[in-house]
């Protein structure tokens, strides 16, 4: 007899409210619903994610989200096997928010209740929409966080290198700013990219003098910063074509960066003989598709699956939440009402802090 599964996920650590509902049949996922309230307008006059606006948009759209999902699903809560929501890391007032919706309607309905690390969700989305068996290399690269990490289980996982400083994204959404294109900065930069010409400026390729799979994207953006006010201060201002070209320069250096960084990585993880070796991209920045070509490339020529999820799986969203919630819940694993909301979470608890701690931990 079939093994069938399915859950309600709810994802709110940042600017994105959305829940899914995902089924699975044995093994194998299936996303029977998704729904993403995005913010980009509430915050489009600030320059960048205001953290109180956001915390307030996600209470009042989450009850919405779960609503339309439901309906978009043919479900009630009745038909549900459980509710998984994003616990942490992220924005604390929105993973707040999303822990207190979970734990309502899980208290209402009698459902399980199963916390997930939101950087999880990304990891084990290819397993998701491609089924990938354990253990492969993951690539997550986002607004907040950059990191490999080789997924050896539901709640395995070894970070080999990761950002110092600046996520892709955030450098993305820096530069946007920089040079007066809209956010989220990532789709602006690239459009622009699309333009310009790469070889003009000459941006450094930060740590790639150095070994091991770390990566530094702080300098590359003060590097375009500098550039840009060389420009300013010899013509009074930039062109089109300098913006272009500024952008397309800048991208190059971070898939530059990127594909020098996962080819060490990939060298340590076949240095393990997986059976069915594969590399495997996820989190907002995988949608980019100049990083995407520099990957596939390297996968061909090292002999690895190159496994990216479509774009709508590798932003934030709770379709890879209700997944990892229900791989969690397949393992035996629920949580109770003292689930707590966690802005810090590292995936890799074994390894030191990338990004500093404090009185809450590692931050990654």
């Amino acid at each position: 007899m079939a093994e069938t599964i399915t859950f309600l996920g709810l994802e709110s650590s940042c600017d994105d409210t959305a829940a899914a509902i995902v089924r699975c049949t044995n093994g194998q996922g299936k996303v029977m619903a998704s729904v993403i309230y995005g913010q980009t307008a509430l915050h489009a006059d600030f320059g960048g994610i205001v953290p109180e606006i956001a915390a307030r948009a996600h209470a009042e759209k989450l009850d919405l989200c779960v609503e339309e999902a439901l309906l978009a699903a043919n479900l009630t809560l009745a038909d549900l096997d459980g509710i998984a929501v994003t616990a942490g890391p992220g924005l604390i007032g929105g993973v707040l928010s999303g822990v207190m919706c979970a734990k309502g309607l899980a208290a209402g309905t009698g459902l399980p209740l199963v916390g997930v690390n939101h950087l999880a969700g990304h990891a084990l989305t290819p397993r998701l929409t491609d089924g990938l068996n354990f253990p492969y290399l993951m690539l997550l690269v986002s607004g907040g966080h950059c990191q490999f990490l080789i997924v050896r289980g539901v709640e395995d996982f070894s970070r080999l290198g990761g950002t110092i400083d600046d996520a892709p994204g955030e450098a993305f959404d820096k530069t946007a700013k920089l040079l007066g294109l809209p956010q989220p900065g990532g789709p602006s930069v690239e459009a622009e990219a699309a333009k310009g010409d790469p070889k003009r400026f000459a941006f450094p390729r930060p740590l790639l003098d150095r070994p091991g799979c770390d990566m530094s994207f702080s300098g590359l953006k003060t590097a375009l910063l500098r550039a840009r006010d060389a420009l300013v201060a010899e013509k009074g201002g930039l062109t089109v074509q300098d913006r272009a070209d500024l952008c397309a320069g800048f991208q190059v250096a971070v898939a530059a960066v990127l594909a020098e960084k996962s080819r060490r990585a990939v060298g340590l993880y076949l240095a393990e003989a997986p059976a069915s070796p594969a590399l495997a991209v996820a989190g907002g920045v995988a949608a980019n598709q100049a990083i995407r070509n520099r990957l596939t490339t390297l996968c061909q020529t090292e002999g690895l699956q190159f496994v990216a999820p479509p774009l709508q799986l590798c932003t934030d969203n709770a379709a890879m939440i209700a997944w990892a919630g229900i791989e969690r819940f397949r393992l035996g694993m629920t949580d109770g009402m003292d689930l707590s909301a966690r802005p810090r979470w590292p995936l890799d608890n074994r390894a030191p802090a990338m990004l500093g701690s404090g009185k809450k931990g590692a931050k990654a």
